[in-house]
């Protein structure tokens, strides 16, 4: 009774289901409160339409807190973005957000899972360690900030099967 209760006091369960094109402007907004460089709403239109793209959001209750995305082709996919409401981090729920995602790939028979990580974003290197990801390159001044700074990107493989 009580853990119901806590988990309702806190908005309720944590819940990943598949994102429609209803969802757009609300992932366009985490994206833009949690990235340099948002992507607009039209983007994330533009993505759930595409058959090869994978869009799923992380809902706690009735609100959506975070989302992935990811780009496949043949055997392989790419994951375009990870983000999770500023308010909600540090719960788990970013873990559970990928591990979900990474399942409906696999689901989708892709075998190699590639992204790109600001080398000093370490919360988000953690989750990726953690989640079995390895470095297995790097970009030079991939990322530009809005002040014009550069900064480096590791590029992190996991294999599914």
């Amino acid at each position: 009774m009580m853990r119901w209760f806590s988990e309702w006091w806190r908005g309720g369960t944590a819940a990943v289901e598949p994102a429609s094109a209803r969802d757009a402007a609300r992932l366009a907004q985490l994206h833009g409160a949690s990235f340099a460089r948002g992507w607009g709403e039209g983007e994330f239109e533009t993505m759930l339409s595409e058959r090869n793209t994978l869009v799923h959001r992380l809902r706690l209750g009735r609100k959506t807190i975070g989302f992935a995305v990811s780009r496949i082709g043949a055997d392989e996919a790419e994951i375009l973005s990870i983000a999770v409401d500023q308010a909600h981090r540090g719960r788990g729920l970013s873990r559970t957000l990928l591990m979900t995602h990474l399942g409906h790939l696999a689901g989708r028979r892709v075998r190699t899972i590639f992204l790109e990580v600001e080398e000093n974003n370490q919360p988000a290197r953690r989750l990726y360690d953690r989640s079995g990801f390895v470095v297995v390159g790097r970009r030079e001044r991939y990322y530009k900030q809005a002040n014009g700074e550069q900064l480096n990107a590791l590029l992190m493989r996991r294999d599914l099967s």
